[in-house]
């Protein structure tokens, strides 16, 4: 065929997409060269650099092209690679190496002879230079084998090895140079033995054209002291690091890089064995341990080498057992994948979802659970593991071939991505022309839309095979026969189950044994949808009680069709409500009495706070509807209760509603429940007016989940005889609170801040309180009664009663001594009332700069100032603190400091009752319930430090501002 001839369509046939360009350039091609382009992964750059190293040695070009496989090999490494290429117009006469035939990979040994030849005698930069050329000219004869396979993805471990023995070989060499350029003394020399550990893709053999080499250098004396060994052996070893990638003639290769040594940058480059083996038993973090997972002797002197590798390595096993190693694990990969530029995710072939480093990782995480107890998967290299994992029946042989096809087919990728110009790379490109060289080269697709396509699915298949490979497993460990044609044992799931976060993994595997076992339609949904819900409990802050919850639960509703379709059509549902399940104990124990309020969880509208009206509406219907039967219709209302606070529990725990609006919301459902509950004890009775007075976090709106109910009740009688009004009032009292008696969800009714405390009377005329404050009234009753909202009752009534207690709450005037006297009962209260042995840093309440610190300064401004301010009448304490910025009481800097204690201290109320279902008021030290209440205030898992921080932080800062402004000026 005569390239001057040929048409564009044959072209077109052989790849090339630069068709005019190409045309004009194939005069300088034999004809008998130009269907070998069809191989190349870019005939267009085929053919361009073809011509330049035609015109740059015509004689070495024509040598190789004479010959039909050498001339092939070399097409196909022009187009792939502009980056050997541009080697070969730099030294053409290595284009020789292509005209050799090669069978295989060659062996570690030749590749080390080969370049400790290349610098024999030589030193410093001509050294550098020697070993450079030497091993890109084999770099070019590996490539060009591996470019010339017609399934590269099946021969890809073998390339991966070559290229990290092809690493050492260069370690060796550059460690020759730099001890014949040593200024020390050569018998000193001499006595310094060095090993040069490869860590990472170098020490598991698994390297790619273009990575880092992950090092760590080991140092001994033979007839020299340790400390003058290690004094040697650091200029040795920056000098081999200097030989590989510092700036001479020929380019660097790599880089070497020593930071997984110990204490990273911060430690010293060359250890003794001892001194390494003395780190890692005291120092060592767990994320050190998992890097010496692919440990092994790469350069140098390899029997050093080995003891090092034997010394680590049971340390490693041990270390993986300690508490907390996996979840360290876990963070580290999450750590990486919060720090991948956003623009940067859908490009990433290793560090992206469903990328390389979800393998590597999935892989990892088994061979650390099941590694302590079975020799055999402690292998370095990732598919050797895989296989490993396989052959002793911990995964399935269907998904570990599964698995290891799609890790041979992202490594692929990378590699020829990272040969196109050697450089170190992990991103698809965005370009269709690269795309498509990447397609040809890998021969796994022949466009660029294929190919993406292809990468996706893989993609897709990887984000699934780890619950394949690690969760469903589980399930074979209590099937009576499993389907996998495998099971783990008892001891080896519940490992797995233990590695994950399970505390109580035996009793984790009976409740999947109970979920998962029979021929139910549920069971049968439960065995698919468990492995990917274990995987969501285990994320959790508490997966024992997550699955236990989950396993009621689903007892509960048995073969309910909305439920198991729910699970089943809607991944989003199954893990919404594993997340609340495996983090909300109070959660958990309300879906015990209301099981069907799974279903909200499908529709966020369903868990909107309902307005108040409409809860009255319910509560008036209620009422209606069990006419004559007070107990029936108190006990319909208790379940409403319960049904609206898991509601507002679940809102809580998805991240649908502000603390605010929640402490509205909770506040309206027990306005509701009071509402009902009076009119029930009242029904017959129309000789008084009553009221309920709402006061302190409930009359200003205020409430979190467990918060007492503060109250007051005033009556105005309309007989004319006082006391039988005042002995039905205290009835209508004891009735509430029978009526109201909640022991699954106790709502407590506390009367504390009624006139005169806990001596006074329970309900009052409204006369008499008004007696009372006049005559009486303490100034921290005054106070009180800045949050007092009437709530339920007869409206004159409650409107009465709020003009009386604005006389009181808004005085015109309040003189030093009052002043004084709040500040001393707040002194008195932080000194007497703090429980003992409390720590004041981290009581939400009474502690220094949180709940009270903020409360107590905005009510002496009310007290101050409301009767002037209009803004400042207002029982919300942000409310009033927004109106004393705009009144110029406080800047907007130290109101922000302020706001954000107050709302840090009562997210993290409400979000220790969640977690505990229990009251607390102090922040927890111990790391899995603060983990816990991080997770229930939208931190990212392992956040409890982070919580921790934030929380001492904002309130010291908080209590500044409160010193000032409370204490300072004032006093």
């Amino acid at each position: 065929m005569s390239p001057r001839a040929i048409t564009l369509t044959e072209l077109a046939r052989l790849g090339f997409a630069e068709l005019g360009s190409a045309a004009a350039a194939l005069p300088e091609v034999p004809d008998a060269v130009l269907p070998l382009f069809s191989y190349a992964a870019d005939p267009d750059q085929a053919l361009r650099e073809l011509v330049e190293l035609r015109e740059r040695d015509a004689a070495a070009t024509d040598a190789v092209l004479a010959h039909e496989d050498a001339a092939r090999r070399l097409i196909e490494v022009l187009g792939a690679s502009e980056g050997l290429a541009v080697f070969l117009k730099r030294h053409p006469a290595e284009l020789a190496v292509l005209t050799e035939p090669m069978e295989s990979p060659a062996p570690a040994a030749s590749y080390r002879a080969a370049l400790l030849a290349a610098v024999q005698g030589l030193t410093g930069e001509d050294g550098a230079n020697a070993l450079r050329r030497t091993y890109r000219r084999e770099l070019v004869r590996l490539a060009a084998w591996d470019l010339d396979q017609p399934e590269p993805i099946d021969t890809l471990p073998q390339v991966a090895a070559a290229l990290a023995d092809l690493a050492g070989a260069a370690l060796d060499a550059a460690l020759a140079v730099a001890r014949s350029g040593s200024r020390f003394p050569a018998d000193e020399v001499a006595a310094t033995q060095l090993a040069i550990i490869g860590m990472g893709k170098a020490g598991a053999r698994e390297l790619n054209y273009l990575s880092d080499v992950d090092v760590i250098f080991v140092a001994a004396g033979d007839g020299i002291s340790d400390a003058r060994a290690v004094e040697i052996a650091t200029r040795l070893a920056v000098d081999t690091m200097n030989a590989i990638h510092e700036l001479a003639l020929e380019p660097p290769l790599w880089e070497v890089d020593a930071n997984l040594r110990p204490e990273g940058k911060d430690g010293a480059l060359v250890r003794t064995l001892d001194s390494h083996l003395a780190y890692y038993d005291r120092w060592a973090k767990s994320w050190e341990f998992q890097a010496l997972l692919k440990a092994r002797a790469l350069a140098g002197d390899l029997e050093l080498g080995e003891r090092f590798v034997a010394g680590v390595a049971p340390k490693v096993w041990s270390a993986s057992s300690r508490e907390g190693f996996v979840e360290s694990v876990q963070r580290m990969r999450e750590r990486v994948l919060a720090h991948i530029p956003r623009d940067e995710v859908d490009v990433q072939l290793k560090l992206g979802p469903g990328g390389l480093r979800d393998v590597e990782f999935t892989i990892q995480l088994l061979q650390l659970v099941h590694g302590q107890v079975d020799g055999e998967i402690r292998q370095r290299s990732t598919l050797d593991a895989l296989d490993a994992l396989a052959e002793r029946g911990y995964i399935g042989r269907v998904e570990a071939a599964e698995f290891g096809r799609d890790y041979r087919f992202l490594r692929l990728l990378e590699h020829r991505i990272q040969l196109s110009r050697l450089r170190r790379t992990h991103l698809m490109p965005r370009s269709e022309a690269e795309q498509r060289a990447v397609a040809r080269g890998s021969r796994v697709a022949s466009t660029a839309s294929e190919l993406i396509d292809t990468w996706h699915g893989v993609q897709q298949s990887v984000r699934g095979l780890h619950e394949r490979l690690f969760y469903r497993p589980l399930l074979s460990a209590v099937a009576s026969l499993p389907e996998e044609g495998f099971a783990l044992t008892s001891e080896q799931a519940e490992a797995r189950l233990a590695a994950i976060g399970f505390l109580d993994p035996g009793g984790a595997l009976r409740h999947i044994a109970a979920l998962t076992g029979g021929v139910s339609r549920r069971a049968a949904i439960q065995r698919a949808l468990l492995p990917v819900m274990l995987r969501w409990l285990a994320e959790g802050a508490d997966p024992d009680y997550g699955l236990l919850a989950f396993r009621r639960l689903s007892e509960d509703l048995g073969e309910t069709h909305w439920f198991l379709r729910m699970l089943r059509d809607s991944s989003g549902v199954a893990e919404r409500l594993t997340h609340v399940l495996s983090g909300s104990r109070y959660i958990g124990g309300l879906f015990e009495r209301i099981p069907e309020a799974a279903a909200w969880l499908e529709n966020d509208a369903e868990l909107q706070p309902r307005p108040l009206p409409e809860l009255l509406d319910e509560t008036e219907a209620t009422i209606a509807r069990y006419a004559g039967d007070a107990d029936a219709a108190a006990k319909a209302l208790r379940t409403a209760r319960r049904r609206e606070v898991l509601r507002l529990s679940l809102a809580a725990m998805v991240g649908l509603v502000s603390v605010e609006d929640l402490g509205v919301a909770l506040s309206d459902v027990t306005t509701a429940i009071l509402t009902g509950a009076l009119r029930l004890a009242r029904r017959g009775s129309d000789e008084l007016e009553f009221g309920i007075i709402a006061m302190g976090r409930y009359g200003g709106a205020e409430l979190g989940f467990g918060s007492d109910a503060d109250i007051m009740y005033v009556y105005r009688g309309t007989s004319g005889d006082a006391d039988a009004a005042q002995k039905r009032a205290e009835q209508i009292v004891h009735e509430i609170k029978r009526l109201t008696d909640d022991v699954r969800l106790p709502l407590d009714l506390d009367l504390g801040l009624r006139p005169e405390g806990k001596n006074g009377a329970i309900v009052r005329s409204l006369e008499s309180y008004r007696a009372y404050y006049a005559r009486w009234s303490l100034t921290w009753e005054a106070q009180a009664l800045l949050r007092a909202r009437g709530v339920a009752g007869d409206e004159a009534l409650l409107d009465d009663f709020t003009t009386m207690a604005d006389g009181i709450r808004f005085p015109a005037s309040i003189g030093p001594d009052a002043v004084r006297e709040v500040k001393r009962i707040k002194a008195r209260v932080e000194s007497e009332r703090l429980p003992q042995g409390a720590d004041p840093a981290r009581h939400l309440k009474l502690g220094r700069g949180s709940l009270s610190d903020v409360e107590w300064l905005v009510q002496l401004w009310q007290l101050e100032h409301a009767h002037d301010v209009p803004a400042l009448r207002t029982t919300s304490t942000l409310r009033a603190l927004a109106a004393a910025v705009d009144t110029g009481l406080v800047t907007e800097p130290d109101a922000e400091r302020l706001r954000a204690a107050w709302l840090i201290a009562s997210r993290a109320r409400s979000a220790m009752t969640l977690w505990t279902a229990k009251t607390a008021d102090v922040l927890p030290t111990d790391r899995r319930a603060l983990e816990g209440v991080a997770r229930l205030m939208e931190y990212p898992p392992h956040s409890a430090s982070r919580l921790d921080d934030d929380y001492l932080r904002t309130t010291r800062r908080s209590r500044q501002v409160f010193e000032r402004l409370f204490y300072g000026s004032r006093l």
